[in-house]
């Protein structure tokens, strides 16, 4: 008795023993940031980065993510993609070959569209906060939905009829015109959306001009409009070129109501286009002025993190990242398809920029906004509903 009470002690012992060698699991999970750090909207980059840095330490300070019972400290890795089509590619097959469990960004639709295509052939997550181009979640061959490719804002399909609406209903307009980037995905594929809205309509738009990124005299295509008699003008354009676009159409003697989009969100703009910008409107993902609770604590801990309001790129970051966090946890395990199913399946996520769910497709089904530019602030006007 006496032998086999050493004998169990010495199995108990190399038990423990060899417990202790096992490797131990991941206590980290790795998401990857593809952002645009650097080149013609460093500001969106920003804006991005902030939200996500402070998304993750929220959740590290509480302990980290609970996944299946075990707490994951969370590990940001972050790509420059230079605003750049290559560059964002690059980032994407990067973070992939860093095995990252999920990848947040890229922002513009002229990177995110690239970045999807990386993302789909290498079953890897990718939520883009800010892309608003339809073929970033689409596979552009078949025109089925991209099954790894989601994104946390509505699309340019619903935002120009929404922007449409609003020119036919607020500003009266009978003799819209338009002024966008051939060049980009997002400026073209929102123009043409808001065109065909119109005409179905019954309204002809009658200056439908274009302009290639990086140009900075419109002076041309702004005659051509002033011409034509427009009483309206869309600008779906972004904050970095609108403030010279709006300036210059005043300049040729342009007087009518000029509309823009999600892309003018950045306070950026005010500072740029000054008392030139004061009444206008456009189309964007939430107001800071009639903010849930949800949102208001969001806001006050991104302007106590970096002493400024969120706008609408940070806001939806922040809320890429909510919903990626609820869908590892609803995985209950740290597997690429698991958290795809788990994100695809969100039939509710309450947001900081408002409530989304997913039906079927990579775009989530939530209100849009109107702002006004009003006594140099982004002031509330109007809710569009799906």
């Amino acid at each position: 008795m006496k032998r086999l009470s050493i004998l169990a002690l010495v199995v108990l012992l190399l038990g423990i023993f060899l417990s202790a060698c096992q490797p131990a699991g991941p206590t980290t999970i790795k998401i990857g940031l593809n952002a645009e750090l650097t080149g013609s909207i460093p500001v969106v980059g920003e804006s991005c980065r902030n939200a996500a840095e402070l998304a993750v330490k929220e959740i590290n300070d509480a302990g980290g993510l609970e996944v299946g019972g075990q707490k994951y400290m969370i590990e940001l890795l972050v790509e420059d993609n230079e605003d750049k089509a290559e560059s964002a590619a690059a980032a994407t097959q990067k973070l992939v070959t860093a095995n990252v469990l999920a990848m947040i960004g890229p922002n513009a639709s002229r990177n995110a569209i690239p970045s999807s295509v990386v993302a789909e052939s290498s079953k890897m997550v990718m939520i883009s906060p800010w892309s608003t181009n339809p073929k970033t979640t689409i596979v552009e061959e078949t025109g089925a939905p991209k099954q790894f490719v989601f994104r946390a804002a509505f699309i340019d399909d619903f935002q120009g009829v929404v922007a449409a609406k609003f020119a036919m209903e607020q500003l009266q307009t009978a003799k819209p015109a338009v002024l966008y980037d051939v060049a980009s995905e997002y400026n073209k594929g929102i123009a043409e959306v808001y065109k065909k809205t119109l005409e179905d309509n019954g309204i002809t738009v009658v200056a439908f001009e274009t302009y290639t990124t990086g140009d900075k005299d419109f002076s041309s295509q702004l005659t051509n409009i002033k011409n034509a008699e427009a009483d309206s003008l869309f600008l779906p354009n972004y904050y970095s070129e609108v403030p010279l676009q709006v300036q210059q159409a005043r300049k040729v003697g342009f007087t009518g109501g000029i509309l823009g989009s999600d892309s003018w969100g950045n306070l950026e703009l005010i500072s740029l286009c000054g008392a030139d910008c004061e009444g206008l409107f456009f189309t964007t993902h939430y107001a800071s002025d009639i903010a849930t609770p949800k949102a208001q604590a969001f806001i006050k801990a991104y302007e106590a993190a970096y002493g400024k309001t969120p706008d609408d790129v940070a806001a939806l970051t922040y809320d890429s990242f909510g919903m990626l966090f609820q869908a590892i946890q609803a995985a209950g395990k740290i597997d690429r398809q698991a958290v795809r199913d788990a994100v695809a399946s969100i039939t509710l996520y309450e947001g900081v920029t408002g409530n989304m769910q997913f039906k079927g497709t990579g775009d989530p089904v939530k209100s849009a906004v109107i702002l006004q530019i009003k006594d140099g602030k982004f002031t509330y006007f109007a809710t569009a509903n799906p």
